[in-house]
């Protein structure tokens, strides 16, 4: 009976885990997506030349 419940306990964390990893994964995805239109979509400075997007 205590190893049924441990299976069963295991199949629901990986589920779990399987489930967070996914929607890490189309969080990622939606950041790169922002990223590249910041990228190329940034305004041009003075002179012409483009300036940094980001403040770091």
């Amino acid at each position: 009976m205590l190893a049924m419940l441990l299976v069963l306990l295991l199949i629901l964390v990986l589920f779990g885990a399987g489930f967070a990893v996914k929607v890490l994964w189309w969080i990622a995805l939606a950041v790169l997506v922002l990223w590249l239109i910041g990228f190329f979509a940034r305004s041009a400075g003075s002179g012409g030349s483009r300036s940094r997007w980001y403040r770091w």
